[in-house]
């Protein structure tokens, strides 16, 4: 925890990259002693497609709607997984996931109309009214019943777009006034030109102590969203120019290259979690078919550590940014990045499937036979932050693999 005093979850991501915070694989001799990997028994699954998504979305709502305020309606940025968690620290990321959650439960009668309806309202009315904000920004990390500021963290651009995104998602799909007045209010409220800091890329966050982080929002990855929130804004937008501004590497990984930080590939999901790319493109891509490319070639990189973790295979892959029995890790690749143990995270499969649906698929099927129940996931960990879907009730964490 102390490490999210002095870094936010992005600076980590650059750290671990920098071999700064998780130290590169290095194969040990003890590998050579790695035991064979035996197939866990499986359960057979039944259900169609359909019913195993609907399953997921029924257990992902379950943690936005269990381990939220129902006062003030803000998510806790992670839980323990049998329910009986007692820590009160929200994110505001978690929040504008469960807003879309929200929606999306609404849409499938997940609960009564009436108690959700009254939940996005008591939501949007602390948003507004009560939660501590700079310039329209929120601090990344704050208690969820108070609204506190926890852990000295920083009013967020990354964070704070991600909230917003639930909060305009919600506005669209209900039809009440009052949550549509109320988020159109914490949308126009902000004040994107003051987090450009005078530069043309978006700083990362601001602190009170210290002002603004010298990070940037300056390559491609989970940033479109705030790009594009903030060229739309009617009160405060920004240049076009920014969406220039910032750089789109190249990665090129078994005859497939595509556009990509050394990032995990949550990077590649989180924008289109909101943004429709399909059939569109700019001066630079197409960023859909960019993230179908992404999620394709992580396909391939998973199975490629077979020698390490001999579990990986076609219908068994998926290491994106996550808790683990270690702490929250920044992992993936490829290229290959963190300190990977062999776990896979439900969540890399859920949160592509929209660019490689069947691949993702089958995925979600295999962790459904083989981890049939909760408890039966070795080393299933804790949600971060950042999810966009999940296979239990605690909506991301990693089943842990085979190891050195």
């Amino acid at each position: 925890m102390d490490l999210q005093v002095r870094f936010t979850r992005r600076e980590l991501l650059w750290a671990a990259a920098l071999g700064l915070v998780s130290l590169p694989f290095s194969r040990l001799s003890a590998c050579a002693r790695q035991r064979e990997f035996v197939e866990p028994a499986r359960v057979p699954y039944s259900g169609s497609d359909d019913a195993l998504l609907d399953e997921i979305e029924r257990t992902a709502f379950d943690f936005f709607w269990n381990e939220a305020s129902a006062t003030t309606g803000q998510v806790k940025d992670r839980a323990l997984l049998n329910g009986h968690d007692t820590r009160s620290i929200a994110s505001i990321a978690a929040t504008g996931f469960g807003l879309s959650g929200l929606c999306i439960a609404e849409g499938r009668s997940y609960r009564r109309k009436e108690e959700i309806v009254e939940r996005v309202r008591g939501t949007l009315r602390f948003l507004w009214q009560k939660l501590p904000h700079e310039h329209g920004f929120y601090y990344h990390f704050i208690d969820m019943n108070s609204g506190e500021r926890q852990w000295k963290c920083e009013i967020s651009s990354i964070d704070t777009s991600l909230l917003l995104c639930g909060v305009l998602t919600a506005r669209q799909h209900f039809g009440d006034a009052e949550i549509q007045d109320l988020a159109t209010k914490i949308y126009e409220r902000v004040d994107w030109p003051w987090m450009l800091n005078g530069g043309k890329t978006f700083s990362m966050g601001w602190h009170p102590e210290s002002g603004f982080l010298d990070a940037r929002w300056e390559h491609y990855c989970e940033l479109m969203m705030i790009y594009l929130l903030a060229l739309g804004s009617p009160t405060h937008p920004v240049p076009a120019e920014t969406w220039r501004a910032w750089t789109r590497p190249k990665i090129e990984f078994h005859g497939l290259e595509f556009i990509s930080g050394n990032d995990p590939p949550f990077t590649h999901q989180y924008s289109q979690a909101w943004f429709d790319f399909r059939g569109k493109r700019d001066a630079y891509a197409d960023y859909f078919e960019n993230s179908v490319k992404a999620t394709a070639a992580h396909k391939q990189f998973c199975p490629s550590l077979r020698e390490e973790f001999p579990d990986y295979s076609d219908h068994l892959w998926g290491i994106t940014a996550s808790d683990s029995a270690a702490g929250y890790q920044a992992w993936g690749g490829p290229p290959r990045l963190g300190k990977l143990d062999g776990s896979v995270v439900p969540c890399a499969a859920g949160g592509s499937l929209p660019f490689l649906y069947p691949d993702c698929m089958q995925v979600l099927r295999t962790m459904r036979e083989r981890f049939p129940r909760l408890g039966d996931a070795t080393g299933l960990s804790m949600p971060s932050t950042r999810w966009p879907t999940g296979i239990t009730r605690t909506c991301s964490g990693s089943i842990s693999g085979s190891r050195c």
